[in-house]
């Protein structure tokens, strides 16, 4: 009885979490769309200003992001 009464626990707090997650996900998303609403709104206004962007990405250096361990090596 009490193992059922755990594993009924331990499948409620992970279906809460991917519950959660979820929600954060779509909140994420919703914040990317209104910063890439932003950046193209930028982009557009330097095009109409003349600015070429192929060549000034061209000219700047590219730096690595920060970050970009894989989350097992990040959990470990």
């Amino acid at each position: 009885m009490a193992k059922k009464q755990d594993n009924a626990e331990r499948i409620g707090f992970h279906k809460g979490s991917l519950a959660t997650l979820t929600k954060e996900r779509e909140e994420f998303m919703r914040i990317l769309q209104i910063v890439e609403q932003l950046m193209q709104m930028h982009i557009k206004e330097l095009k109409d200003l003349g600015v070429d962007l192929v060549a000034e990405a061209k000219k700047s250096t590219t730096k690595k992001l920060k970050g970009k361990k894989p989350i097992e090596d990040v959990l470990n």
